[in-house]
C-alpha cells in the first residue's frame, strides 16, 4: 500500500466513523423513522455524495456498523478454552452497552431492539460458527452441531443482555460475565465431547 492509498484508507475510515457517530448520537436525540440522510450528513458535516460512496441509506449506515461491532466480539472469542473457563468476550458487551445506555434508550424508544437483538443473534451465530468450525477443524466432529452451538451460545448471550437491559442493569458487567459462563460452561463441555456411533 502507497502512502497515498494509507491516507486515502484513513480518510474512509474518518468518514465513516463520523457518519457512526452522528447516527449514534441522532438516535439518542429522536425516533430512528425521524432521522433523515440529511440530519446524518450536517451533524457528520459529510457531503451527501461521500454519504452514498458508502452507504445506501441510514439502514444501511446502522446495520454495517453492528455487523462490524459483532465480527469484532466475536473474532475476540477464545474457542480454546470454551467448555473450561471464560471464552466469550461477554463483559466487554455488557460493559459497552452500560456506556451507551442513552443510545439502547433510544433504540427503545424508536422500537428497534427486537430487530436489532434477533439481527445480533443471525450474525453472531454466523461469524461464532465460521471460528469454532476453524478451530476444530482437524479433530472429531462434536456431539453437537457446530450451528447449533454457534446460535446457542449467541442466543444465550443475547437473551441475558436483553434482561439485564430490561432490569435496570442490577448487576455488574463483570458479575454478568460470571453468570453467562456459569451457564453455557457445562453445556459446552458436554457438547464438545466427541461423537459416540
Amino acid at each position: 500500500m502507497t502512502g497515498h492509498d494509507k491516507k486515502h484508507d484513513r480518510r474512509i475510515k474518518r468518514t465513516r466513523r463520523s457518519l457512526s457517530e452522528a447516527l449514534m448520537s441522532l438516535i439518542q436525540e429522536k425516533r430512528f423513522d425521524d432521522i433523515t440522510v440529511q440530519n446524518v450528513i450536517d451533524r457528520a458535516d459529510v457531503g451527501r455524495s461521500t454519504f452514498y460512496s458508502h452507504f445506501r441509506d441510514k439502514e444501511d449506515l446502522f446495520q454495517q456498523d453492528w455487523e462490524q461491532f459483532l465480527h469484532g466480539l466475536a473474532h475476540h472469542v477464545e474457542w480454546s478454552k470454551a467448555g473450561k473457563t471464560k471464552f466469550v468476550p461477554a463483559g466487554f458487551l455488557f460493559e459497552h452497552l452500560r456506556e451507551v445506555q442513552s443510545f439502547y434508550k433510544g433504540l427503545v424508544r424508536s422500537r428497534m431492539t427486537d430487530s436489532v437483538f434477533r439481527n445480533g443473534i443471525n450474525h453472531l451465530s454466523k461469524f461464532m460458527e465460521a471460528g469454532l468450525s476453524a478451530h476444530l477443524k482437524n479433530q472429531p466432529a462434536p456431539s453437537v452441531p457446530v450451528p447449533i452451538l454457534a446460535h446457542y451460545v449467541a442466543t444465550e448471550l443475547f437473551s441475558l443482555l436483553k434482561w439485564w437491559l430490561d432490569h435496570e442493569m442490577p448487576y455488574p458487567p463483570e458479575r454478568m460475565d460470571q453468570i453467562f459462563h456459569d451457564l453455557v460452561t457445562p453445556t459446552f463441555r458436554e457438547a464438545l465431547k466427541t461423537q459416540t456411533v
